[in-house]
């Protein structure tokens, strides 16, 4: 069976303020979801619910057709503002962690560097990284293993212009291979989503 992600009625509340509710979509293998909206109108709170690292107030996160013994946030990769990089360890050692932590992929380290053009830069700490590298190196993480659904949380951040072309390039191999793909933006991914979810006033 496809995946197919569905959600249902959710609601998120934080610092006791309503930040959004009612938000339910389904989306399948193959798709690019843009979730569209002003700025604190709850579109990093959705991605983050969605991947289960902030609770939700209501409503329910259903996926078919994944690994019947895994949860849907262990379905998903989540790359959001932070980077999610240790500085003290080497570019090598980060992807290396996060390889082990998520499970293999068929794309080594070497080659996922080379792809951002960040492979020079394989044995230097992390935190000597520019803004760009680390979110290169960030984005490295969505390669280095296998997981289905992609939540990019504004993607295409400090990445300029070759770099966000090969990112689109890397979301269409994504999705050709039977990935699907949430990402929250204010601006063009550099390939046309299937749909667009606005949240609050656009």
């Amino acid at each position: 069976m496809p995946l197919r992600l569905t959600v249902q009625d959710l609601a998120c509340e934080r610092g006791g303020r309503l930040v959004f509710e009612g938000i339910g979509f389904t989306a399948v293998a193959g798709e690019l979801i843009a979730v569209t909206g002003r700025n604190g109108a709850g579109k990093s709170s959705l991605l983050r619910v969605i991947a289960g690292l902030v609770p939700r107030r209501e409503g329910e996160v259903l996926l078919e057709g994944g690994d019947a013994e895994r949860t849907p946030a262990e379905h998903m990769h989540y790359c959001g503002h932070a980077d999610a990089l240790k500085p003290a360890l080497s570019v090598r050692e980060n992807l290396g962690f996060w390889r082990a932590y998520y499970g293999d992929a068929q794309r080594s380290i070497e080659d996922t560097l080379d792809l951002f053009a960040i492979e020079h830069l394989i044995d230097l700490p992390a935190g000597y990284l520019s803004a760009g590298q680390k979110r290169r190196l960030s984005l490295c993480r969505l390669l280095v293993s296998r997981r289905p659904i992609w939540l990019l949380d504004e993607p295409t951040s400090a990445l300029d212009t070759t770099t966000q072309t090969r990112l689109a390039e890397v979301m269409r191999e994504h999705l050709d291979s039977g990935g699907l793909i949430l990402a929250a933006t204010h601006g063009d991914l550099g390939l046309a989503p299937s749909r667009t979810l606005a949240i609050g006033a656009a």
